[in-house]
């Protein structure tokens, strides 16, 4: 017999100070949010189905469709993408997939996994892709489907000319994926007005839900291709005529992350309640003003002014520092957790859901600044804190 193992519980392995979670995501989250995420229902029951009823609608809000095709996914937003491919692509479908950065090149690897016949349109890191090489691709390679993320978070950049490519693709007669994990209810995103045919997200950034649990739109255009296919997807669990009939018919696909999706409507529910507009201006707003607070430490933001992204941004790290330990000195000293990168020399701040928040804010710049310091870039910090606090100023009091 194997021997009983000696764990320590786990309130012995967190910090006894917990980590104000400021980076990439996953993001803190509202109390209403962590109360709903310890109940635990009947994933069958009529009161789970009074639940999928309001999250599908709220959804709606949140995507700003119509469709009636809103399904969730039990797993990470990286699931709700590979359940995007698993059903709009089979062997030799042509996709189109615009690549800068790393979650943009792992849906082409999803399309090539499925049998996709994949071509990438490799954009410049810290630049945004440009519609009429998009067009060009278009012309030449007549894609069923086009991928591509609005903002990629690895590299920190902002695909803002999104609007332009999902009409050129609309009008080349090809479906588009967007992948909006970072910026749902962060960034406009109306799908219906824009053409989009998917919209992927998770559940632990912009929502400021808990991970695990993530969100699909359909389009009616998606799902006729996907009512069309050739054949049911290899991927059981993913096999959106089967969610369907959990997420629309009240019937059993598997036993549902009840608690999570419980989080998930609370999440949703207090978008609603502060209004996409309204939570669009504060994140632009917030994220703007630890922007100019950023420079005004005597750092640069990484990538192309237009080109970055508000719900996450790129601070390039000074010469002779390493990013790896801005990351361990901010969380160890300081007790924020920020991100680092996927090869480039930057750090990451998250600026999503509950992290745009000013009190949050002001901790931030004054553990990064702080680090910064010790590490020895010659930072300014007093004018940092002066201009944060100017540009918040300017901001209503129930705004942040």
């Amino acid at each position: 017999m194997i021997a009983q193992p000696d764990v320590q519980p786990l309130d012995s392995l967190l910090p006894a100070e917990p980590l104000l979670m400021m980076g990439a995501g996953p993001v803190p989250i509202p109390a209403r949010v962590a109360h709903a995420n310890s109940i635990v229902i009947n994933h069958l029951g009529d009161t789970m189905a009074r639940v999928i009823g309001q999250v599908q609608s709220m959804a709606r809000y949140v995507f700003q469709t119509e469709s009636p095709w809103i399904l969730g996914v039990a797993g990470p937003g990286s699931a709700a993408m590979e359940m995007s491919i698993a059903n709009l692509v089979w062997p030799g479908t042509k996709v189109l997939s615009i690549v800068n950065g790393y979650f943009s090149g792992r849906f082409a690897e999803m399309a090539r996994r499925v049998g996709g016949d994949v071509t990438t349109l490799d954009v410049p890191l810290g630049e945004a892709a440009d519609p009429q090489a998009v067009a060009e691709v278009l012309e030449r390679v007549r894609p069923a489907v086009l991928t591509i993320v609005q903002g990629e978070t690895s590299s920190t950049t902002f695909n803002h000319r999104l609007p332009e490519i999902a009409q050129l693709a609309r009008q080349a007669g090809c479906l588009i994926v967007v992948d909006a994990v970072c910026t749902l209810s962060t960034t406009p995103l109306p799908m219906d007005d824009w053409g989009i045919d998917a919209v992927v997200t998770g559940g632990q950034k912009g929502l400021s839900s808990i991970p695990g649990v993530s969100l699909i739109a359909l389009s009616q255009r998606a799902w006729e291709r996907i009512e069309s296919r050739p054949a049911a997807p290899p991927q059981w669990c993913l096999d959106a005529r089967l969610a369907a009939q959990f997420w629309h018919h009240d019937s059993y696909h598997y036993t549902a992350p009840v608690s999570g999706i419980l989080a998930l409507h609370e999440a949703l529910h207090l978008v609603c309640q502060e209004t996409l507009e309204r939570r669009f201006a504060r994140h632009a707003s917030c994220s703007s003003a630890m922007q100019h607070a950023i420079e005004a430490l005597g750092l640069s933001l990484y990538g192309q002014p237009a080109a970055r992204l508000h719900s996450v941004i790129g601070i390039e790290v000074p010469d002779g520092i390493d990013r790896a330990r801005v990351c361990a000195h901010i969380s160890a000293r300081y007790r924020v957790e920020i991100s680092g990168s996927f090869g480039l020399n930057i750090v990451r701040i998250g600026q999503m859901g509950e992290q745009c928040r000013a009190h949050h804010l002001f901790r931030t710049l004054h553990a990064f600044g702080s680090t910064m310091r010790d590490l020895g870039a010659p930072v300014d910090l007093p004018s940092a804190a002066a201009e944060l606090e100017r540009a918040l100023a300017k901001m209503p009091d129930d705004a942040v």
